[in-house]
């Protein structure tokens, strides 16, 4: 059965599904067993077994990843941290240097300033909103270019475009982290991107019960992923990789209607007069809002904001939210609300964060699939407290 031409929602149900299913099921079942028969001969990394990522529930996970992307492959890891440092350690080796976007997830930013010299490998972060600087960050052994779609946790919006064409000219593979957007709203393949990858655990699962990453592109690329993670034993359990296929089914129906929370919540805020900045690319007035526009099918879930006040507003903000919860996380179907500075980025120097603008005082919400009239009222009720 041909899906190429079906929209997402359709993708969503039926990617990568096979008709009939084993005994004629309609879900794939779990294939929990560690121990398969094979074939004398068998190349060892197609093996079937579970740390290889090659058990019949791990593969039924990749081939709907991989549809839901565009990807000719994909593999699912243990984490979304599993998912880049595999691809790090796939493609660089001793000597190579990366160009990384200047704001990144904290658990990355923190490998490549911690732990990548450590393997002997160096980086340049640079201003992704400006490509007429990149040219003058590469060196002899430059071999990659890491961004994110929409950063965290300021929801900038590279200039993935030009990020892509870049890394074509100076034959760097490029990489984007597009947990923020999902595949809903960028499919970074068809613009140029060489991987893709997700922490899973957020938006393609989406029910905050499992802990999983994922990495999508060319056969040959994903099969390198795949042998460096097989060494590593960073692979995703067959129970995880089942519940993680079953929640990218409603993943349209669950970032589309994040997607207008999150815009009817941005619009409320930055009216409010007690609010001083709202960070999110679907408001006009947003620096992204014009490239955004042109390369997003829709802004994602996720915003920021800073309050008049500062860090005791902010910690009197979270105190009188009532729909959403002070945990980390996101891309669940309920919203919550977090300091990033205390979470996501907690394990950055401050200076670094300060100097990316991740200050005590910001306010990072996900936004869930609640009506967005009672996200926006229980908003509007908690800054009277402020």
């Amino acid at each position: 059965m041909d899906r190429s031409g079906y929209r997402m929602e359709t993708l969503a149900v039926h990617s990568g599904e096979r008709r009939p299913g084993p005994e004629g099921s309609v879900v794939f079942p779990i294939y929990q067993g560690t121990v398969f028969s094979f074939e004398p001969g068998t190349d060892y990394h197609d093996i079937r077994y579970i740390r290889l990522s090659s058990t019949p529930s791990q593969r039924d996970l990749h081939g709907r990843l991989a549809a839901l992307e565009g990807a000719e492959d994909a593999v699912a890891t243990s984490s979304g941290m599993a998912a880049v440092t595999a691809i790090l350690l796939a493609f660089l080796k001793k000597g190579d240097h990366l160009l990384a976007g200047s704001c990144l997830y904290g658990g990355t930013h923190d490998f490549l300033t911690r732990r990548a010299e450590d393997l002997g490998l160096s980086h340049t972060f640079v201003d992704d909103q400006r490509p007429e600087t990149w040219k003058a960050a590469l060196r002899p052994g430059t071999r990659m270019f890491l961004v994110e779609t929409i950063t965290n946790p300021l929801m900038r919006v590279p200039r993935l475009e030009e990020v892509a064409a870049f890394a074509r000219t100076e034959r760097l593979i490029s990489v984007v982290d597009n947990t923020f957007a999902s595949p809903v709203n960028f499919r970074p393949l068809a613009r140029g991107f060489d991987l893709s990858f997700h922490s899973a655990t957020k938006y393609l699962n989406g029910h905050s019960d499992l802990v999983a990453g994922c990495v999508l592109g060319s056969r040959e690329r994903i099969d390198a992923v795949r042998r460096t993670l097989n060494l590593f034993g960073g692979s995703l359990d067959p129970h995880a990789a089942f519940l993680l296929a079953r929640g990218t089914k409603t993943l349209a129906l669950r970032v589309r209607a994040q997607n207008a929370n999150a815009l009817a919540l941005a619009r409320f805020l930055a009216g409010h007069a007690r609010v001083k900045e709202v960070n999110y690319a679907g408001l006009e007035d947003h620096a992204d809002h014009p490239h955004a526009r042109k390369l997003l099918s829709g802004f994602g879930g996720m915003l920021s904001l800073r309050l008049k006040g500062g860090a005791e507003a902010a910690g009197r903000l979270i105190q009188s939210v009532r729909i959403p919860f002070f945990a980390p996380s996101l891309g669940g179907v309920e919203t919550l609300i977090v300091l990033p500075a205390q979470t996501s980025h907690a394990g950055m120097k401050r200076e670094d964060r300060e100097r990316l603008g991740v200050t005590d005082d910001l306010v990072r919400v996900s936004c869930g699939i609640e009506a967005e009239e009672d996200l926006v009222e229980d908003f509007r009720q908690a800054l009277e407290k402020v």
